[in-house]
């Protein structure tokens, strides 16, 4: 499938943030505190963690020493840091959260904007370019927008946006055994996902591969970043290797997550 261009993603990026919005924007101020799937996290975590992350990435484009200070603070506490961030603006009044959330998506669409497309910057694991950093703001911006969704028991319509987040979990494949201590397998697989629109497929990897993936966009995005578990999801693996790695699949950078029990719901 080839790569959407650059200012696709800034564009996806920037409208990601707008459906997200459009489902906490109007919340009285008692539902932020609703739980969500995450255990220990409301509604108010699952922003005010976005906006930690993408104040992170505005001090990643724009101040690397700044960016360094806070990853090596972040360092020093690597089970916690998350949780600690989350928690501390969680603790703000619902309205100061939402206008800071919303400042700094700004205040980031605006920086990447800026940035060189060729350059590298700082983040917790690999540099990445500008373009790969919106794609992977997006996507936890849609994984962490799928459990608000969730607590406040809204089906959202899947949109093409999803193609960022299935393009980072089939390139984050050899990460999901790495971080587990397993043998990464050799050779490509094929991934074959039906777009949300049911007109066409998007397909990585070569087409003769043994190993192969197949099953709707959606599920294969709820899969790598474990919003739901594989037991309620229309995935197909063909070879014991993609039969595996549906078990373990994850998209985000760190450890490997607990997951989501089964629901049932398949």
């Amino acid at each position: 499938m080839p790569e959407p261009s650059v200012v696709a993603v800034f564009a996806d990026l920037r409208e990601e943030g707008r459906e997200l919005d459009s489902l906490v924007g109007e919340l009285a101020e008692p539902v932020w505190a609703r739980p969500t799937p995450a255990e220990g996290w409301g509604i108010a975590h699952q922003i005010a963690h976005l906006h930690w992350t993408d104040r992170a990435a505005l001090l990643a484009l724009t101040d690397a020493e700044a960016f360094a200070r806070e990853a090596e603070a972040a360092l020093k506490a690597p089970d916690s840091f998350v949780d600690e961030g989350a928690e501390e603006g969680a603790r703000l009044a619902p309205a100061e959260l939402l206008a800071r959330w919303r400042d700094g998506r700004e205040a980031l669409d605006r920086a990447l904007a800026a940035a060189s497309p060729d350059a590298r910057f700082p983040w917790y694991g690999p540099p990445m370019k500008a373009a790969s950093m919106a794609s992977a703001r997006l996507m936890e911006t849609w994984a962490h927008g799928q459990d608000v969704a969730d607590a406040l028991g809204v089906r959202r319509a899947p949109t093409a946006r999803l193609r960022h987040v299935a393009r980072i979990g089939v390139r984050a494949r050899d990460y999901a055994y790495a971080v587990r201590g397993l043998a990464v397998p050799d050779g490509e697989f094929r991934v074959e996902l039906t777009a949300p629109d049911g007109a066409g497929v998007w397909a990585y990897g070569p087409e003769g591969a043994g190993q192969r993936v197949t099953g709707p966009a959606l599920d294969f995005c709820l899969l790598v970043t474990q919003r739901a578990h594989r037991a309620d999801l229309a995935l197909t693996a063909e070879g014991p290797d993609a039969d595996r790695w549906l078990d373990i699949a994850q998209a985000f950078a760190g450890p490997a997550g607990p997951g989501r029990e089964p629901r049932g719901e398949r």
